[in-house]
């Protein structure tokens, strides 16, 4: 059974993108493209990690890993901001904010794989 991966983000491309290497590697994934939606399918699959996008519609990826890390069914599940927020305390607010790791947009692929499994194994 393969691990399953939510992401959070309202881009189309960067969606397709990270489907693609994901499902490439033979994980699972799930979509949201906003936050509240978000964090309803997290509550009900708790997925193996969640993805993050920081510029959200209606709830940004603050808000978002905030309210995930009020769940404690979700304490063990990492959340990975994937995030072209890259200016100097954007990765201290979003880690501040709940989140596990960060990756800076552009994502570099393997790079990403490699993250992605410091936090999941399959």
């Amino acid at each position: 059974m393969s691990k399953k991966i939510l992401i959070i983000e309202d881009n189309e491309q960067n969606l397709y993108l990270l489907r693609c290497l994901l499902e490439a590697h033979g994980l699972e994934v799930l979509e949201a493209q906003d936050g509240l939606t978000g964090i309803e399918m997290a509550k009900t699959l708790t997925p193996a990690a969640i993805l993050l996008d920081i510029q959200l519609p209606v709830m940004d990826g603050y808000a978002v890993a905030r309210a995930l890390r009020r769940n404690k069914s979700l304490d063990a599940v990492p959340i990975i901001a994937v995030t072209s927020y890259a200016m100097l305390g954007d990765r201290e607010k979003i880690l501040a904010a709940g989140a596990t790791d960060y990756i800076e947009k552009p994502i570099d692929p393997d790079r990403f794989i490699e993250q992605l499994r410091a936090h999941v194994q399959w």
